[in-house]
């Protein structure tokens, strides 16, 4: 099968890049206060940027609102929040009630997955937990093994408890993906408020931006379909309007029924 690789606005990566420092931990709870354990990692202002640029690099995100309508969070190594927002669009960067509340919980236990489960030399994004997670697989019951804590959820009014904790989660469809620097695991993006596929799409897209992909490239830990690659036991089904690269995914109903 051909790969479809992404084209991503190097201008635009640049640009955010610059705004790399960490917050300062003001009412609103999206940074962690300056903590050497998040150096290196984008603050709640950068992951804004980022979320904000990503829909419109690599063509089109797919799902309900195009990627325009998302929570991200960021852990560091050791799975501690150190930043989280809302953004896609200007209207979901300014209030989050514009976007799915469930998705902020979903967000931070993508991010804390795919630390748990990235390596120095294994990648591994939660979109390809899917398949192993299904009844009669190996992975059977591992959603249930790290439950999240709502305790660190921020309520619409701004204030929120301390951000520099572990809120763990665990969740194994599109939306989570390792961070790296130098060869090396440094923590987690985990990006939530559409299709599973399209939240996939972004994270991938965010952290490209953010400059910390895989050694192996921004693809070596992509979402595969069986409609175009073959079964797999990395395999995540498609979504309502999913793309992939800026290539339209066709349904795969046929191979994965509605449960109902």
């Amino acid at each position: 099968m051909k790969k479809v690789m992404t084209v991503f606005a190097p201008a635009a990566a640049l640009a955010l890049a610059t705004t790399f420092a960490m917050g300062d931990g003001r009412s609103g709870g999206s940074d962690r206060p300056k903590n050497a354990s998040c150096q290196g990692l984008p603050s709640a202002s950068a992951l804004k940027g980022f979320l904000n640029a990503a829909p419109g690099t690599g063509g089109d995100a797919g799902g309900l609102f195009h990627g325009t309508r998302m929570w991200a969070a960021v852990v560091n190594r050791d799975g501690e929040i150190c930043a989280y927002t809302t953004g896609g669009s200007p209207e979901a960067a300014a209030d989050p009630r514009k976007v799915w509340p469930v998705s902020q919980a979903i967000a931070k236990a993508k991010a804390y997955t795919a630390n748990g489960l990235n390596l120095d030399d294994f990648v591994l994004s939660t979109a390809r937990l899917y398949t192993l997670v299904q009844p009669t697989h190996s992975l059977f019951g591992l959603n249930h093994s790290n439950p999240f804590d709502p305790q660190f959820l921020l309520p619409s009014s701004g204030q929120g408890p301390s951000k520099n904790q572990i809120a763990g989660g665990i969740i194994s469809f599109g939306g989570g993906v390792g961070l790296f620097a130098g060869g090396k695991v440094v923590g987690g993006l985990g990006v939530s408020g559409d299709t599973a596929c399209t939240d996939h799409e972004i994270a991938k897209r965010v952290r490209t931006l953010a400059g910390l992909d895989p050694p192996g490239g921004p693809l070596v830990d992509d979402i595969q379909y069986s409609a175009v690659d073959g079964p797999s036991v990395f395999s995540h089904p498609a979504c309502l309007n999913t793309w992939r690269n800026g290539v339209k995914i066709p349904d795969d109903e046929a191979d994965h029924p509605p449960a109902y």
